[in-house]
């Protein structure tokens, strides 16, 4: 039995994908290790080749035409075995011994056990600095026992369901419809929104498993990169908040519906932001487009946002409102390290 189909996108990753995969080849058999070759011009699928070749039984290499990071997701969705299914960044990577005590809890469910959704600690991990900063959700799951999303505890500001932290059962996924577009950056954050409201049993383990590497210079969340891409966040931003229907979900899980509605208040404040990082009056109304947009979509949203959450207060009248809303965010990140 596969337990966990780990899928990593790969586009001229040469560089940094063996990393990855050897992090992930720890489970052995118990897992299935989908490398997707996305259109790749480097070594990338010689790579990829060579550890299905040395790994038949536990390396699958997937060569397909380039349509993005979202592409490469849909593809190993698509042809997953696993129990449970995980994407990988090919730049990132596992902790082994964290990885081996998530394989070993796994196996120890009986079938009728199984959590719909396991979270995991990740870490911020700037190697080349040699700065690291874990993030967890001691106060918001208890550890190591099922729970569901009523009995959940209460989100931090600073903290939030990111792709790294969630592994779905495939089956899960494959209900909630969730298909990301292609050519398109940040639909991590669709991925890890769209499926919560179908995960009924959570389980929770206080371990720092998933490595995010952060520090290259054309990484997606790079502040000079997310600025050029800002349309791509827009985008994704528009089709996280038309993804579920928030009304319905309070009404079985209020506590997650308070957490989404703050999930797309911190996307549209991440937008926001950097839409006023850029200076242009093009920018600025771009901004004023995408407000309107929510509110065109869903009115009471619309005004839940502007009042009640964080991404009311980047969205402050006038350059003096941008300013302050700019400083904010410097002092958050310096604090957070999360670029």
């Amino acid at each position: 039995m596969k337990y966990i189909t780990f899928t990593i996108p790969c586009y001229n990753s040469e560089n940094y994908m063996r990393r990855c995969v050897d992090s992930l080849l720890v489970g052995g058999e118990d897992v299935e290790i989908l490398i997707i070759d996305d259109g790749s011009s480097d070594r990338t699928g010689a790579i990829a080749d060579e550890y299905e070749m040395l790994y038949p039984n536990i390396v699958k290499a997937v060569h397909k035409p380039n349509g993005g990071h979202g592409s490469g997701v849909n593809k190993g969705l698509e042809l997953a075995h696993g129990l449970y299914y995980k994407v990988v960044d090919s730049d990132d990577w596992f902790d082994r011994d964290a990885y081996l005590k998530m394989l070993d809890k796994i196996k120890s469910f009986e079938v009728a056990q199984f959590p719909d959704l396991i979270i995991c600690n990740y870490v911020y991990d700037h190697l080349d600095e040699g700065i690291q900063k874990p993030m967890n959700y001691r106060n918001v799951f208890p550890t190591e026992k099922m729970c569901n999303w009523n009995t959940i505890g209460h989100f931090h500001p600073s903290q939030y369901l990111i792709m790294h932290a969630l592994m779905f059962q495939t089956k899960v996924l494959r209900q909630s419809g969730v298909k990301l577009p292609e050519h398109t950056f940040y639909v991590d954050n669709l991925f890890s929104y769209q499926p919560l409201p179908y995960a009924k049993n959570l389980y929770y383990m206080d371990i720092d498993l998933y490595h995010y590497y952060l520090g290259r210079e054309d990484q997606s969340v790079n502040e000079k990169v997310l600025m050029k891409r800002i349309d791509q966040q827009i985008r994704v931003t528009e089709l996280v908040a038309k993804s579920v229907d928030l009304r319905e979900v309070k009404k079985m899980y209020p506590k997650l519906a308070v957490y989404m509605m703050r999930n797309i208040s911190i996307m549209l404040s991440i937008s926001s932001i950097h839409l006023l990082l850029i200076k242009t009056e093009e920018a600025f109304q771009k901004r004023k487009r995408m407000w309107e947009q929510v509110k065109d979509y869903d009115r009471m949203l619309y005004y839940r946002l502007r009042c009640s959450t964080l991404s009311g207060l980047t969205y402050l009248p006038g350059r003096l409102g941008g300013k302050i809303t700019v400083g904010g965010y410097r002092m958050a990140r310096k604090i957070y390290q999360f670029q």
